[in-house]
C-alpha cells in the first residue's frame, strides 16, 4: 500500500473531505479502523477480539489488523481467516512478553520478531518489572509509528552493523541510574528514548516543568525519526538549499543554539514563524517538530475519515489557507496538501472542542500560520518524493 492510497487518494473520491463514498473502495487503510470476522469492531493493538476471542495478527504487507485462524497440526503457523488456504504465518516473538501482535511469514524462525521488534538494539533489563511495562508502553507507540511510516511509503530498515554505510534505524530504550542520565535524542539512525517518559506522571511532570503544551511518548517517536529522515531524505540531495531558505543553516552551532533557548527562551515572534517553541531552538529541531506536526496531521485525519468523523459546521478560526501561504504553490500536489490543511484546522478545532467538553487540556494546542504551513509543504513534497526512491 502507498501513500496515496492511504491519505491522498480520498480526495479524489470524496465530495468533499468529509463525505465518504456510499461503497467503501477500501482507499483509506491506513486508519486505525479494522473489524474481526464476527463483525465487531477491533484496534490497532489488539492481538484477539474481546468478543469472539478470535485470534488478530498485524499484516506489514497490507497495513491491515488481520483476524487469524490456526493451520490444522502445525502450532504456531497461521493462516488470514479469509483466506484459509493462502500463505502462512507466525506470531512475533515478543507477543507474550510486550503485547506484540505483528506477523512474520511462516517459514521465519520460531521464536524470531517482527519488523518493528527487529528495530531495537537496547532494551534495559526487562526481568525488571518496571523496565517491562515501559517497554510495553514503548512499543505501543513505536509500532503505530512504524506502521504509519510503512503506509506512507517511506524506507523502514534495520541498521545493519556490517554495513556502516547504510543508514538504518534502530531504538534504545534506557532506563537512567544515578550515574548515567539518558537523554532521549536520535544520531545517525539510533534513537534513544528514556524510559521514564513512559510513566505518565513523570511525563507530565516534565512537560510542566519545560512550560510544554503536548508531550506524548508517539509524540517523540515522530519527532525523533524526523531527524532520521532528514538525514535519509535531505542531506546531501538537492532539498538541502530549499531547506536553508525555509528552515535556516543547519550549520549553525547547535550546542550554542540549545544553550541559549534554555536560558533566554524562544524569540518574541516565535509563534509566526514556528510550530512550537522548541522548533525556534535550531533549524534541525524546526524540521523535526514540523515533521512530527506533519505525520500528526495526515494519521489523524485518514483515520478520521475511515470512522466518518465529520467538520462540516465547523467555524475556522480565520479564512482557509490558500496558494500563496504555500512553498512551492505551482507544485503538482499543491490542491491535495491545501486540502490536508484546512481540512486539519478544521479537525483539529472539533477535537479540541471534545477536550474542553470533557475538562482536558487541548486535543492539539497549537495554531498553523503561513510559514509553518509553507514548511509542511516542503516535508510533504519530500515525503512524496521519497516514496519513488528505491531502498537502500
Amino acid at each position: 500500500m502507498d501513500f496515496f492510497t492511504a491519505v491522498f487518494r480520498p480526495f479524489a473520491l470524496f465530495d468533499s473531505f468529509w463525505t465518504l463514498p456510499e461503497a467503501d473502495t477500501g482507499a483509506i487503510r491506513g486508519s486505525r479502523a479494522y473489524v474481526c470476522q464476527c463483525g465487531r469492531p477491533v484496534f490497532f493493538r489488539n492481538s484477539e477480539c474481546l468478543v469472539c476471542h478470535t485470534p488478530l495478527g498485524f499484516l506489514t504487507s497490507t497495513s491491515r489488523l488481520e483476524p487469524l485462524a490456526a493451520v490444522p497440526d502445525q502450532p504456531d503457523l497461521w493462516t488470514l481467516w479469509k483466506s484459509p488456504d493462502g500463505p502462512r504465518y507466525r506470531r512475533c516473538g515478543n507477543l507474550h512478553a510486550i503485547g506484540c501482535n505483528w506477523l512474520l511469514a511462516g517459514d521465519a524462525n520460531p521464536g524470531a520478531v517482527c519488523l518493528a521488534c527487529s528495530l531495537n538494539r537496547t532494551v534495559s533489563d526487562p526481568s525488571v518489572p518496571e523496565n517491562l511495562a515501559a517497554w510495553r508502553a514503548l512499543e505501543i507507540a513505536k509500532r503505530h509509528l512504524v506502521a504509519q511510516l510503512m503506509v506512507m511509503g517511506l524506507p523502514v530498515e534495520p541498521r545493519q552493523p556490517h554495513h556502516p554505510k547504510q543508514l538504518g534505524l534502530a531504538f534504545d530504550f534506557l532506563r537512567p541510574e544515578p550515574d548515567k542520565p539518558v537523554l532521549t535524542g536520535h544520531d545517525h539512525g539510533l534513537i534513544t528514548l528514556n524510559m521514564d517518559e513512559a510513566d505518565d506522571a513523570r511525563r507530565e511532570q516534565v512537560r510542566t516543568q519545560m512550560g510544554e503544551s503536548y508531550r506524548t511518548l508517539l509524540g517523540h517517536f515522530r519527532h525523533e525519526v524526523g531527524h532520521y529522515y532528514w538525514d535519509r531524505l535531505v542531506v546531501d540531495t538537492p532539498w538541502l538549499i530549499d531547506y536553508r531558505t525555509l528552515f535556516g543553516d543547519e550549520r549553525a552551532d547547535y550546542a550554542a543554539a540549545l544553550k541559549h533557548h534554555y536560558e533566554e527562551g524562544p524569540p518574541a515572534d516565535w509563534a509566526q514563524r514556528y510550530v512550537s517553541t522548541y522548533a525556534s531552538t535550531h533549524p534541525w529541531e524546526d524540521w523535526a517538530e514540523t515533521w512530527a506536526h506533519y505525520l500528526h496531521m495526515v494519521d489523524t485525519l485518514g483515520t478520521a475519515m475511515r470512522f466518518g468523523l465529520d467538520a462540516g459546521d465547523v467555524e475556522l478560526p480565520y479564512a482557509p489557507f490558500t496558494r500563496e501561504a504555500l512553498w512551492r504553490p505551482e507544485d503538482p500536489s499543491a490542491d491535495s496538501f491545501l486540502k490536508i490543511a484546512n481540512a486539519w484546522v478544521e479537525l483539529t478545532g472539533v477535537l479540541n472542542e471534545m477536550s474542553r467538553s470533557m475538562g482536558e487540556q487541548d486535543f492539539y494546542p497549537f495554531v498553523l500560520t503561513p510559514p509553518v504551513v509553507a514548511k509542511l509543504q516542503f516535508i510533504h513534497c519530500v515525503v512524496l518524493q521519497a516514496r519513488q526512491l528505491p531502498s537502500t
